[in-house]
Formats: structure tokens, C-alpha cells, sequence
């Protein structure tokens, strides 16, 4: 496909990272906004849950956001099995709510914990296919399997939505290993393995792989 053509363009709804909030997130996508411009729009909200800054950190993301979390002191780990979820409902009526008055969206993308939560997205459609979340494909960059018990139902079934799974060799944050581990739920993912570590990574090499999902996905929506 020639650059730039095409019916339309993609519609993306993007979920930010822990302490991250959209403001934050659409800053850090500068390089990726410029290679995906021509193919797709881009919609960032804000996660509903107030996450309590770290401290004796000066240099921090003001307005620290979380999609849920994983202690009910407003903490979250994601290498830890736990019982909680807080605020996870919430972020559910969020991002129902953007459907709703934004949609429809063709993608929904994710980064850190923001791609977890399209993964959980991606199983809660799955699990209620006329339900509030109606989408055709899914990025996610350093994502990770929610080790929250409740969340495990999500993944029972093997996930049939189009994914591409973007994640680094030298992740400090999310290893590779944690992103690979989510590969398993889902069928015949597309999988964009960097050198780098926690970003969304914007070379040539990857423009590549994410024009050509793009485009398939262009095609299948239209």
C-alpha cells in the first residue's frame, strides 16, 4: 500500500503506562505519532486511579495515573501474584465511557502497564463479544500477564484478535521474559522483538513491521 492511501484512517485508542498519564504518554510517542501518521489517528486518555508519587524522587511525571493496582494501599507490582484489583473496575467504565462518546475505535495500543490492560481488554472482549469493547486489533508494547488472580479468567481461552507484541531485549522494567510469557495467550500473535529497552522503540527496522500490521489491519477494517 502507497503511503498514505487508503479509505480512511485507523482510529487508536492509547493506554499509558503506570505513573504515566496521557499527556505524559503522547510526549514520549513523538517518534512513533510520525511513523504511523499517514495510517492511523491516535486517542490518549487519562487511567482514572491517582497514584501516590514516589519518595525522595525529585524528577518525576506529575499527576501519576494507574490502570489498577495490585495492593489495596494504592501500590503495584507486576511481578507479584496478588488478591487485589483496585481500581481496575473503574478503568473498565473509563475506557467504556471513551468508547462510547469517541468511538468507535478500530485498535486499541498499550504500553507497560497500559498494554497489560489491553490484554485484559482483549480477554474481556473475548469473553463478552457484544459487550462495550468493540475493537479489531491490539498493540502492545512491554506488556506482562496480570498476575492478579481475579484476571486469570481473562486467559483461559487462547485470544483470537490480531495482536502485535512489541517488547526489548534489555527492558530493565518489564523483562522479555514477562512479555513473552503473554505470547501464550493469544493466537498467532505478531511479535517485535528490539534491542532497547522501555519505550516504544521508532527506528526503521520497526517502522517496517508496524506500517505493514497497519496496513493488514487496514484492510481487514475496511
Amino acid at each position: 500500500m502507497a503511503e498514505g492511501k487508503g479509505n480512511k484512517m485507523l482510529r487508536i485508542l492509547c493506554l499509558h503506562g503506570y505513573r504515566q498519564n496521557a499527556k505524559a504518554f503522547r510526549e514520549r510517542t513523538g517518534a512513533f505519532r510520525k511513523i504511523i501518521k499517514n495510517r492511523a489517528d491516535l486517542v490518549f486518555i487519562d487511567a482514572p486511579n491517582q497514584v501516590p508519587p514516589m519518595e525522595n524522587v525529585e524528577d518525576q511525571t506529575p499527576d501519576q495515573k494507574g490502570w489498577w493496582f495490585s495492593r489495596q494501599d494504592d501500590y503495584f507490582n507486576a511481578t507479584e501474584q496478588a488478591n487485589c484489583i483496585k481500581g481496575y473496575k473503574d478503568s473498565l467504565l473509563v475506557i467504556e465511557q471513551t468508547f462510547r462518546e469517541q468511538g468507535p475505535f478500530d485498535g486499541v495500543l498499550g504500553f507497560s502497564q497500559g498494554a497489560a490492560m489491553v490484554a485484559l481488554l482483549c480477554g474481556e472482549m473475548q469473553r463478552n463479544p457484544d459487550g462495550p469493547f468493540q475493537f479489531k486489533f491490539a498493540i502492545m508494547v512491554a506488556s506482562f500477564i496480570s498476575k492478579s488472580i481475579e484476571h486469570q479468567e481473562l486467559f483461559k481461552e487462547p485470544i483470537t484478535i490480531p495482536t502485535l507484541h512489541v517488547y526489548g531485549e534489555t527492558d530493565k522494567v518489564i523483562s522479555g521474559e514477562m512479555s513473552e510469557e503473554l505470547l501464550g495467550s493469544f493466537r498467532e500473535p505478531t511479535i517485535l522483538q528490539h534491542k532497547g529497552g522501555h519505550f516504544i522503540p521508532a527506528t526503521s527496522q520497526q517502522k517496517k513491521v508496524y506500517l505493514e500490521f497497519l496496513d493488514k489491519m487496514k484492510q481487514s477494517t475496511s
